[in-house]
């Protein structure tokens, strides 16, 4: 991916990304683990991984996303835009693994879509739950 997300995670937020998180119903998206410093991201329904990002420690503290891949093949994944898939990989770590409200790129990820859709009127709540479906609490 030519662009990451530029958010440095703090310790403890990394430490809860390592134990991943695991879809519990149908209403659930995402499927993230760790192995060592690589993160996987995979889709909950089809067990295809979309998005690894491999972490590491940044001198001031805290980790970054040091460089990532997202999958390409549009028989497993539609999206090419480069934002987008930036957006996407933060937002689920955010929203989904840490729990976070993440307001900012949820509005970014409707804002994206209504855009490259072309549906300017797509409702918010719908482009979420299709592309980033929820989190149980856990």
């Amino acid at each position: 991916m030519p662009r990451l997300p530029p958010r440095i995670w703090s310790d403890e937020d990394w430490e809860r990304i390592q134990r991943g998180y695991a879809a519990r119903d149908m209403d659930e998206k995402w499927n993230v683990f760790a192995e060592g410093e690589v993160v996987f991201l995979h889709r909950s329904w089809t067990g295809r991984g979309v998005f690894e990002a491999t972490f590491a420690p940044v001198d001031d503290g805290g980790w970054r996303i040091a460089s990532a891949v997202v999958e390409r093949d549009p028989q497993r994944y539609r999206r090419t835009d480069d934002d987008y898939d930036r957006l996407m990989l933060e937002l689920v770590l955010s929203a989904i693994v840490l729990g976070e409200p993440a307001q900012d790129l949820r509005s970014a990820l409707v804002e994206a879509t209504r855009r490259e859709s072309g549906a300017a009127d797509a409702s918010g709540g719908v482009i979420q739950h299709s592309a980033l479906g929820l989190r149980s609490d856990t």
